[in-house]
């Protein structure tokens, strides 16, 4: 479907090493967002499905009845257990960084490199001794118009305390689609067909580099520069929203 609807491409995958490896990616597409299948098809072509891949998602995937269908797909919670156990098969794993914060971001900033300041990932590459491989995409976040996380709105509510307690989240995002137009969360629109294309970048062998004491802040400065400056590459080659 999402080599169809979105025209999907992932560029370079030979550059992914064998064995163990975290993938670190932007992540786009609000609630709908094609990131997963994105990957995961041109990896499966690529590689064959001997080579396991794992992908870290945010906890509200879980909590419907996909739960189960998502495991055995290879999907799973994203904390430190699942991260380094996924690791300790030699497995490769995609994770968001950015997570909720990052696939809501407005499109006024639809190519930018935000994890929120979260460096969780790098300990996770850390740990396991495995090379970090920024990935970048660019198309998701042009599915509909995202004009807030609503972060505001979410305060003004009194949400906040209720969503960190169920949803590791303290958001509302705000954005314009079709067939409903405005949406606050939900009503859920359809996401435009919009052009995809992800690239694998040279992988960052942080064991090697700083194999004592690693400076996590320094690392993932190093993730997010790499990752905007080929976002910033792609966004020039972009001649149209959505067209690609």
């Amino acid at each position: 479907m999402v080599k169809i609807y979105h025209r999907s491409k992932v560029l370079e995958l030979q550059r992914i090493p064998p064995g163990r490896c975290l993938l670190v990616s932007n992540h786009s597409g609000g609630l709908t967002t094609p990131d997963f299948a994105v990957f995961a098809v041109d990896f499966y072509q690529r590689f064959g499905y001997d080579r396991p891949l794992y992908v870290l998602a945010h906890d509200s995937f879980f909590r419907g009845p996909a739960a189960e269908f998502l495991f055995h797909l290879g999907v799973v919670a994203a904390n430190p257990h699942n991260a380094a156990a996924a690791l300790d098969t030699d497995a490769a794993v995609l994770l968001f960084p950015g997570g909720d914060l990052d696939v809501y971001r407005p499109s006024l900033s639809e190519n930018v490199i935000n994890f929120g300041g979260r460096t969780g990932y790098v300990e996770a590459a850390v740990a396991a001794r495995a090379p970090i491989v920024p990935v970048v995409s660019i198309g998701g976040q042009e599915t509909q118009l995202y004009l807030s996380r609503g972060r505001r709105l979410s305060r003004a509510l009194g949400l906040s305390g209720l969503e960190r307690r169920l949803f590791r989240t303290d958001i509302l995002p705000v954005s314009f689609g079709l067939p409903f137009g405005l949406s606050v969360l939900v009503p859920v629109n359809m996401p435009l067909p919009s052009k995809i294309v992800a690239e694998v970048l040279e992988p960052i062998n942080v064991a090697a580099m700083w194999d004592h004491d690693p400076d996590l802040a320094r690392i993932d400065g190093r993730v997010r520069r790499a990752m905007q400056a080929a976002l910033d590459r792609l966004a020039r080659r972009r001649r149209l929203p959505i067209i690609g």
